[in-house]
């Protein structure tokens, strides 16, 4: 037997590419940060009236460009969407960098510890069946979270975009139709006239009710906890310059009201909530794509195949 090679951690090769790693974490937010920088002082140059008052809307568009249908624009929340995609793929890129047998690095621990966890979630919700499900459960959690959790660092949250939410539930919404097509179309035209007739539209309705309700719960969560803490800034802020607008110099012009609520406050909505409405959307996931299986309908047909398969040969 072959001894396995151990990878030098302190060579100078290893260092390098774990630099590159950490720059392809940090540099598209760092990117997106200039953007969003220049973007609003380009604005605020064309219209000095955003500086004053409360002004909650989306994402900023960055380009436009003509199209047969309709413009095509690229927003900053498919900006954002990119970067963060591109930071995670550095983040599981350096977790990986140097794998053996036998962890010797913490970072393999913790490579170790989120494949443990994450092929338990599916196995307890979607069962034996979904066990290869985990690196794409893992995805839409890290993915969720991430785009929510850049709000901290002053970026618009993509989550917070319901076309953004809109197309992940898509995607969702195909793959329940793939599982459910495993027992035949027949068999699923039928289901919907199921247990009566007449609620065949409350049925068919239901199908597209799915992705709908995915999408606004996950956008309507993330965007309510920002408009809130942008309304309670705002009156923290009014409320420093009414009480304590009489103290000298500059002391009057700063809300000291504003200080430490706003950061208390945003551990509810940016963090906790950002993670919990990432969780809750792939467990919805699971839940909806395991449910979707007719195990019954399917198991038939793979007996009607089986047969004929015998009976050919």
């Amino acid at each position: 037997m072959t001894e396995e090679r151990v990878p030098d951690v302190k060579s100078t090769r290893f260092r390098m590419i774990d630099y590159a790693l950490i720059a392809m974490m940090i540099l598209p937010i760092l990117a997106c940060i200039v953007l969003k920088v220049y973007f609003n002082a380009l604005y605020t140059l064309q219209d000095l009236s955003i500086a004053e008052g409360v002004h909650i809307s989306g994402a900023m568009v960055f380009a436009e460009f003509k199209a047969p249908v309709m413009n095509a624009y690229i927003s900053e929340s498919q900006v954002n969407s990119w970067a963060v995609m591109i930071s995670i793929l550095g983040l599981c890129l350096y977790l990986t960098h140097g794998l053996t047998a036998k962890a010797v690095c913490k970072r393999q621990l913790a490579a170790e510890w989120i494949v443990e966890k994450s092929e338990k979630l599916v196995r307890d919700n979607m069962g034996g069946f979904f066990r290869e499900w985990g690196p794409f459960i893992t995805a839409i959690m890290a993915l969720s979270a991430f785009s929510s959790l850049i709000c901290l660092l002053g970026l618009f949250s993509p989550t917070g975009d319901v076309n953004v939410t809109f197309g992940w539930a898509i995607l969702v919404f195909f793959l329940i139709m793939h599982y459910k097509f495993r027992g035949g179309l027949w068999n699923y035209f039928i289901g919907l006239f199921k247990p009566i007739p007449v609620f065949m539209p409350m049925n068919l309705i239901g199908e597209f009710a799915t992705p709908v309700s995915m999408a606004f719960r996950h956008y309507g969560n993330i965007l309510s906890g920002a408009v809130i803490s942008a309304l309670i800034g705002s009156a923290l802020t009014e409320l420093s310059n009414s009480l304590l607008g009489w103290l000298p110099g500059v002391l009057g012009d700063i809300p000291l009201l504003r200080v430490g609520l706003p950061a208390i406050l945003s551990i509810y909505f940016d963090v906790f909530s950002g993670v919990m409405q990432a969780f809750i959307f792939a467990m919805l996931t699971m839940l909806n794509v395991a449910g979707a299986v007719p195990w019954d309908d399917w198991n038939k047909r793979r007996e009607r195949r089986g047969k004929k398969a015998i009976a050919a040969n």
